[in-house]
């Protein structure tokens, strides 16, 4: 049986993880860490302590809505989640992460314009 990290919940909401295949199952923020329990199997769960979080990103849409949340360990290891009331769960779990470590994402149009600045660069800079 997993053992949940927190003593104490503050919030409790059904969620899509998207580490791997998507999963459903539920979100319990707490005092002590960010857990998510798949609803299949209790034991395939995701713990994550508060002070192991890196940053949190979230994806908003059209300047209001919050499609999905990604909660960043380091640079290279992150897990996505979408959970029914995402603006809820993110007041939730700025009680623990500070307000500077709480993000948004690059919209689609900003990573496009990035990646056209970068090919003159690229072209300027090249060995020939």
């Amino acid at each position: 049986m997993a053992q949940s990290l927190n003593s104490k919940v503050d919030l409790t909401i059904k969620a899509t993880s998207f580490a791997g295949l998507s999963s459903n199952g539920n979100v319990m923020v707490g005092n002590k860490a960010f857990e998510f329990y798949n609803e299949r199997n209790v034991e395939d769960c995701i713990q994550i302590p508060w002070d192991t979080i890196d940053r949190v990103e979230a994806s908003v849409l059209f300047n209001k809505s919050i499609s999905r949340f990604v909660i960043f360990i380091n640079e290279k290891t992150y897990f996505a989640f979408s959970t029914k009331d995402n603006k809820k769960t993110l007041r939730a779990i700025r009680e623990y992460v500070p307000a500077d470590r709480m993000l948004r994402s690059l919209s689609f149009w900003d990573v496009f314009k990035r990646g056209l600045m970068y090919i003159p660069n690229k072209l300027l800079h090249s060995n020939n």
